[in-house]
């Protein structure tokens, strides 16, 4: 009887350690930021005036970005001193990516930043500093708005306003977002926004060419479509990339950025 039970004990063992290996890897968060150093990241450094030359690929003698403390942990300092970007060295693709960011007290011009993702290319595409991407605004006042920076596109459901901007409605009309045009920013819905001082947690969800911004728990932009915008208007499937952050004008802490593989975005999230 004994060994009858310490069999069926292996076997169960064995099923559940067998079910185990097949979990998904989309339950495993990979840490972006060590805490440490910037290790897995470059950087590339505009001009320190207007028409200069840029500072180049990983050189900042501005130190721009580096890691401080703050609240008693390790976390991501962008000066905003001068544009510039720091990006990943890995690409990206269908992912659900995490990250919380608040404002210091220093600002070269306004407190403006963004998430750019599905980067691909050279620096510089982007207003002479970023690679082409869609960029998750950070700007104060307009966190979650949809940028296309550099050469990328997108279609997102929106109407104009009365000063005639675009912004963002699950029930407008289907909007081709494109460079160079004035459908290139398309606003939030809404403002999740905390008050300066506080902590702000952004969500990312890519899944082929569908992406949502989630601010603080809200959605407020969903971007379909996403794609390389090429000659001639042709349109090209963008679904990976590059991750980037902006210094762009207002002293940035970051903390707790980390991603995951995902085979879906939620339901919940697209309706």
């Amino acid at each position: 009887m004994l060994k009858r039970t310490t069999y069926t004990f292996l076997v169960f063992v064995g099923i559940i350690l067998g079910v185990s290996a097949f979990i998904p890897a989309q339950n495993k968060w990979k840490p972006l930021f060590n805490g440490k150093d910037l290790s897995g990241w470059e950087v590339f450094v505009g001009p320190e005036e207007k028409g200069g030359k840029p500072l180049g690929l990983n050189n900042d003698p501005l130190n721009i970005f580096t890691v401080t403390e703050l609240d008693g942990e390790k976390v991501l300092r962008i000066s905003g001193e001068i544009n510039a970007s720091i990006a990943t060295k890995d690409e990206f693709e269908n992912y659900h990516l995490v990250m919380e960011f608040k404002w210091g007290e220093k600002v070269y011009t306004k407190y403006n930043s963004g998430l750019l993702y599905h980067s691909y290319g050279d620096f510089g595409a982007g207003i002479g500093v970023w690679m082409s991407s869609h960029e998750f605004q950070l700007f104060t006042g307009h966190v979650g708005d949809s940028y296309r920076m550099g050469n990328t596109y997108c279609e997102i459901p929106a109407y104009k306003n009365s000063e005639g901007k675009y912004v963002y409605s699950r029930s407008g009309e289907n909007t081709k977002s494109v460079p160079k045009s004035k459908s290139v920013i398309v606003a939030k819905d809404n403002d999740y926004e905390k008050q300066k001082g506080e902590w702000n947690r952004i969500e990312l969800y890519c899944y082929g060419r569908t992406s949502v911004h989630v601010v603080n728990g809200k959605v407020n932009m969903i971007n379909f479509k996403s794609g390389k915008y090429l000659d001639e208007g042709a349109v090209e499937p963008l679904t990976k990339g590059k991750i980037q952050i902006q210094s762009e004008g207002g002293e940035l802490f970051v903390r707790n950025m980390k991603v995951r593989s995902i085979d879906q975005i939620p339901s919940k999230l697209l309706k």
